[in-house]
């Protein structure tokens, strides 16, 4: 798990870099997306949010309120549903021979399934499967440490194949969740617009398309990976006068990398609405059962 310090780096790398003007920092929020992910944003207004921490005065930037969300468990989500799935050794000795990280493999195997299945578009793979990724509690939006995590379809398929299929189920609703969050700070007045994202999930070339597409907006990838090497160095040059201060400091030793769009197809956006509208019902439909469950042992 990352320190504080450390995702406030990776803010300070990220939250400039490309942004010629003041007010486009506000509009943007940064997903330091590893084990968990922190989903971080700024604003010169002091805005209470519920379910999201803060705001913290000038933790981040100078004279700036700092909005902080997050969710639990998400690179650690995905570790314990390929580890913990019956295909999970033979995909294992399939990515090793193929001199692949597991994650890639699993993104080939969607492609495959795809093509052979003739579908419009590889999100509508996981039409039949619905998760709430709260296996670890719901820290934003909602703040319920009791709510679970819940996986909608399952079958007794034990292929790699089905495996995969559950893998991209995960990552559609851990982008579902930062919808989720990122409507909810809106709503209570930012104007997030643009993501950007750093951490090791934001190597995962479908992890970040499926976020661009579910959330409707341009994901902005660092040139350099080592964001919390380069967020230091930029505290570093501050520190030795090298620069006036951090906005000076971050505007020239930032810059972005790829930037990821999300599918101009509408049917993509069809799909993901619907789905987004499954995902907010299974933690409605969570409270009810828990309230049932509460009377039954009164």
């Amino acid at each position: 798990m990352e320190t504080t310090l450390e995702l406030y780096i990776h803010l300070l790398r990220n939250i400039l870099f490309s942004v010629s003007d003041e007010e486009a920092i506000c509009r943007r929020m940064v997903l330091v997306c590893g084990t968990s992910t922190c989903h971080m944003a700024v604003s010169k207004n002091k805005l209470f949010i519920p379910g999201v921490w803060g705001p913290f005065w000038s933790a981040m930037i100078p004279e700036y309120w700092l909005t902080e969300g997050g969710q639990s468990a998400t690179g650690a989500l995905l570790d314990y549903i390929v580890e913990n799935h019956a295909a999970a050794p033979l995909l294992a000795n399939h990515a090793a021979s193929q001199s692949v990280s597991i994650f890639e493999l699993l993104n080939k195997i969607l492609l495959s399934m795809a093509h052979e299945q003739n579908i419009p578009f590889l999100s509508a793979l996981s039409q039949d499967t619905h998760v709430l990724p709260d296996f670890h509690g719901n820290r934003s939006p909602v703040a319920d440490p009791k709510s679970k995590g819940v996986i909608c379809g399952l079958t007794l398929d034990t292929s790699e194949k089905y495996l995969a299929l559950l893998y991209l189920a995960t990552i559609q609703g851990i982008a579902y969740g930062t919808r989720h969050i990122v409507e909810h700070c809106n709503a209570h007045g930012h104007k997030i617009d643009t993501l950007l994202a750093c951490g090791g999930l934001a190597k995962n070339s479908l992890y970040i398309q499926e976020h661009a597409d579910i959330i409707g907006c341009p994901i902005i990838l660092p040139r350099e990976n080592e964001s919390v090497l380069l967020g230091a160095s930029v505290l570093g040059a501050v520190a030795a006068k090298k620069f006036s201060g951090i906005h000076d400091a971050m505007k020239s030793m930032n810059a972005a990398g790829k930037v990821v769009h999300p599918s101009s197809d509408p049917r993509v956006k069809k799909y993901h609405d619907a789905k987004y509208k499954i995902f907010r019902s299974l933690y409605e439909q969570q409270l009810s059962h828990r309230s049932t469950m509460a009377q039954a042992l009164q």
